[in-house]
């Protein structure tokens, strides 16, 4: 909604953007636009034309991509989404896919979910490496990696260390420093408890890294996916022993719309992957 911007954006000088948009109207012998000096709106016209423009767009991006695979892999961009607790497991994948196609230029997002979600709706990323949401999402399809369980994760040296599982209750007697609302593992422990102020929580971060750094020199615990902490050192993470504790690592993609070679590449690579197949036998 505003010229200027979207000159920018298309790297057009502005007149050249008002000229084209006027060639239209006169085309279509209707205004999409309503004009002012302080904003601009769309029509009814310009409404109803939206979809249909987005749509042209995203035909034209497709003719593009495969245009692309019949180049065998030797060009293009992957958009790749990742939740921060699927950070360890994408990290192989990466340096292998990157040494057999040295030509696929990789864009890897961390996000929220949620967040995620709604660019792959908009097919600004091919894929989304997260945990399988509490409800479904419309129009993806979430595919299985892997098997995880919520768990309790704490420094070697901490008390609950030396337990094979932990209970809520148990939870209850230490400060917890816990992802933030929003983040998946911390969804997965909200919807286990009655109320989180029954829990001493100290202080909640959105960032995984600077969490795991705190539990190493702290004995504070916090409550992440298990696999969470794959080749983590110095930190343990003990299951919650509670029902229902699943955390199912999934590939989601967009349904009934044109999947690039290279992303089903890549997933193909991250299924065989050691990190990947590890977690997939770890019932063993």
């Amino acid at each position: 909604m505003n010229f200027s911007d979207a000159a920018k954006a298309l790297n057009i000088a502005q007149s050249s953007l008002s000229q084209q948009i006027k060639q239209l109207e006169d085309e279509l012998d209707v205004p999409l636009f309503y004009r002012s000096s302080h904003s601009i709106r769309l029509t009814e016209a310009g409404e109803e034309m939206l979809p249909f423009a987005m749509r042209t767009i995203h035909d034209a991006e497709t003719c593009e991509n495969r245009i692309h695979d019949l180049r065998k892999l030797q060009t293009g961009v992957l958009n790749i989404g990742v939740t921060h607790s699927f950070s360890p497991i994408l990290t192989e994948s990466v340096i292998s896919y990157m040494k057999m196609y040295p030509h696929i230029k990789l864009k890897v997002i961390y996000k929220p979910m949620n967040e995620l979600m709604d660019l792959l709706a908009k097919r600004d990323l091919d894929f989304v490496l997260a945990f399988r949401p509490t409800q479904p999402v419309a129009d993806v399809e979430s595919h299985i990696l892997f098997q995880d369980r919520l768990s309790a994760v704490v420094s070697t040296f901490h008390p609950l260390a030396s337990k094979n599982k932990v209970t809520l209750a148990e939870l209850q007697d230490y400060e917890l420093a816990l992802p933030s609302k929003g983040l998946q593992a911390r969804n997965a422990f909200d919807s286990l408890v009655t109320s989180s102020d029954d829990f001493r929580i100290h202080i909640e971060l959105n960032e995984v890294n600077i969490l795991l750094k705190l539990i190493r020199q702290t004995r504070l615990v916090t409550v992440l996916a298990e696999d969470s902490i794959y080749n983590e050192k110095d930190v343990k993470a003990i299951p919650l022993d509670v029902p229902q504790n699943d955390m199912v690592g999934c590939v989601h993609i967009l349904k009934d719309t044109y999947h690039k070679n290279s992303m089903k590449e890549f997933i193909r690579m991250l299924g065989e992957s050691l990190a990947v197949k590890k977690r997939q036998n770890s019932w063993i």
